[in-house]
């Protein structure tokens, strides 16, 4: 089970369900989608079982970390009924530990991620009060050298004016603008098909550690590191 791959036929599955991507096709072809479903299930409970030496995880099991294949149209102007791509996600558990995990299986478009997709007002009025006061334990971070090789930079979504509050001189500027918080790692397809992509993802993930647990830490004390849980 510690080297479960993903199947070269859910790869497949995927390239044909984009390629015919209705109901009726995905209907006349219901049992290759459970088939491989089972597959991508039995990859993230082997996932998880990893993590799980190394992070705590609210997520009971593989199976409930999966999304759904069928997409919410509603308020979409892509009507297609079917996401294209495997994908799940992991959360840590107890209030001390914050932040999420995410894998994504896609041809061309492979990746993992965590961090903090839409932080509350009060999260985030708080990480940035953290920025002002303080910002260079996180820009270390940022420097790390395997954190660099495996993630880049910090990724999010981003205001271009001036968060309400602080002053555009603040020596934190560029940080305070993030919205969002998160590190991705691409992946190749000749990675994602190999016997190692498991422990890769488990990997990336246990390198996210240094980032999710500072940001615990500011998200779980107030400004003066006295504990808010």
């Amino acid at each position: 089970m510690k080297n479960k791959r993903i199947s070269p036929s859910g790869i497949e599955f995927l390239k044909a369900l984009k390629k015919n991507n209705d109901r009726d096709w995905f209907n006349a072809n219901k049992e290759w989608y459970l088939k491989e479903l089972k597959n991508i299930e039995e990859f993230a409970d082997a996932l998880l079982n990893e993590m799980n030496k190394h992070d705590a995880i609210e997520t009971p099991g593989g199976k409930k970390s999966l999304h759904r294949i069928y997409r919410d149209v509603r308020f979409s102007k892509n009507k297609t009924p079917y996401n294209i791509h495997w994908g799940g996600s992991f959360s840590r558990a107890s209030k001390a530990r914050r932040g999420t995990y995410y894998f994504h299986i896609e041809p061309g478009n492979t990746f993992v991620a965590g961090g903090f997709w839409g932080p509350n007002p009060e999260d985030l009025k708080r990480i940035r009060n953290e920025f002002s006061c303080d910002p260079e334990p996180f820009r270390k971070i940022l420097k790390n050298k395997n954190f660099v090789k495996l993630f880049g930079k910090l990724q999010g979504e981003q205001i271009k004016t001036t968060p309400k509050g602080f002053s555009p001189d603040d020596a934190a500027i560029d940080l305070l603008r993030f919205k969002q918080f998160q590190l991705i790692r691409k992946f190749s397809d000749k990675e994602m098909l190999s016997q190692k992509f498991l422990m890769e993802v488990n990997s990336t993930f246990k390198h996210m550690r240094l980032f999710l647990d500072y940001m615990s830490e500011v998200l779980t004390t107030d400004v003066n590191g006295i504990s808010l849980i």
